[in-house]
């Protein structure tokens, strides 16, 4: 296995080379430097996609620009508004909650400290390293399907739960990376190291990938 931060610098490249430069500043995450908006967007991510989340939360935030709105709005409304997330009672439920401890407790700003962020309603610790990175610019590993998928597939970790993922990420990436590491992943897990169908063909990184060695060996 190659050195992971020279394997961090390969996915860079990978990713500018592949993904549209428009593109890809298009689908930049939209509220960075927001805690809140980070915070709410990544609630409402959970169990959806991509498209729809980013729906959701546009009409969300036409209506309601910010926690103590969104604390004091009318739940059904929130419903109506965030339907395209999925899921959309109990999301609007947790995010009208989370808003409310927020002003109660935090005078309606999002904490930067991670034990804080964790004791909110319906934050994990992706949510909570997802508002680190995108909100705060502190750095964090957030640990989603992609980075579990991509570090496992390659072999940089051999782990079951994304929590053990962002244990042993901790433990071997060099920290100057740990702030773009999640969206280069993401990229790289949208544009080349799919979930199905990778396109192995154009990887620089298969002849140092655990699970391509395995389809060649098998004869796949």
């Amino acid at each position: 296995m190659m050195n992971v931060n020279i394997l961090i610098r390969e996915i860079r490249k990978m990713v500018k080379a592949y993904v549209p430069k428009n593109a890809y500043l298009k689908e930049t995450h939209e509220n960075r430097g927001n805690p809140f908006n980070v915070l709410i967007s990544t609630i409402l991510s959970q169990r959806t996609r991509d498209e729809n989340t980013r729906k959701a939360v546009q009409k969300l935030f036409s209506v309601y620009k910010n926690v103590k709105e969104i604390s004091e709005a009318d739940e059904d409304i929130i419903q109506e508004l965030i339907k395209p997330a999925g899921f959309y009672r109990i999301k609007a439920r947790k995010i009208k909650e989370v808003s409310r401890i927020l002003m109660e407790q935090y005078k309606g700003e999002v904490p930067s400290n991670l034990e804080q962020l964790l004791s909110l309603p319906s934050v994990g610790r992706k949510t909570a390293n997802c508002v680190l990175v995108y909100g705060f610019s502190k750095a964090a590993i957030p640990v989603d399907t992609h980075v579990h998928r991509i570090t496992n597939r390659i072999g940089i970790v051999h782990t079951k739960r994304p929590e053990q993922t962002e244990s042993e990420l901790m433990k071997i990436i060099d920290k100057r990376y740990w702030l773009e590491f999640n969206e280069l992943f993401v990229r790289f897990g949208q544009r080349v190291c799919r979930p199905i169908k990778p396109r192995c063909d154009i990887c620089s990184l298969k002849h140092e990938c655990e699970w391509y060695k395995l389809i060649i060996k098998n004869g796949s």
